[in-house]
């Protein structure tokens, strides 16, 4: 491949992960060629339907969010099915309430061990970028732990709400969808199972 052509691709994806060497451009741009032309209706689709302000709910809605949902629109629409959004605005200031809490040492270890494993290969979470969210996922990891005392951290959340602050880039609204994930969708008590077979949860409380 010459180098102008290798080129055409940029070497770090939107979400911030660097492409492998032998990633292939030529194979990537070929594909998104012929699925350009579905994303971009898909887009067209979501953006009549929440034209309106709100994200409906309903048939419609469950066989778009199947096939996906764009990337521009991601973080709305699964702030507001999850139910995030409702308790974000019914409980204003919170977030912020739990970052001034009592300190944990216990917790607080337990997140700071896990920061520099979080996505190796993503820039946005190195320390030699500006800004880094290693700030921003502690934060988040840090608040959930004052918040579900019974969970407090487990190793493997900070993929999940690393995952989430780069969908939504808002440091807050992650914070509530990770609370929606692991108190409403996942299977309950999924993580202090996981605690008592692999012995990776720290519990806090």
């Amino acid at each position: 491949m010459e180098p102008a052509e290798r080129s055409r691709v940029p070497r770090i994806d939107p979400y911030g992960f660097e492409r492998p060497a032998d990633f292939d451009a030529a194979a990537y741009e070929e594909f998104l060629a012929g699925y350009l032309v579905t994303l971009t209706r898909r887009a067209v689709k979501w953006s009549r339907l929440l034209r309106a302000g709100g994200v409906p709910r309903g048939r419609a809605v469950k066989r778009y969010v199947r096939k996906g949902v764009p990337l521009e629109h991601r973080a709305r629409v699964w702030m507001a099915l999850s139910g995030a959004q409702a308790q974000m605005d019914q409980n204003p200031g919170y977030y912020h309430w739990l970052l001034q809490g009592e300190r944990n040492p216990r917790l607080e270890d337990a997140i700071r061990t896990d920061l520099n494993r979080t996505f190796p290969d993503n820039v946005k979470f190195r320390k030699t970028t500006e800004p880094c969210l290693q700030k921003t996922l502690y934060n988040v990891l840090l608040a959930y732990g004052h918040h579900n005392q019974a969970v407090g951290y487990c190793q493997g959340m900070n993929f999940i709400a690393g995952y989430l602050i780069l969908i939504t880039n808002n440091e807050e609204e992650s914070f509530w969808l990770l609370d929606a994930l692991v108190g409403r969708i996942l299977p309950e008590n999924i993580f202090r199972t996981w605690k008592l077979i692999h012995g990776h949860c720290r519990q806090t409380a």
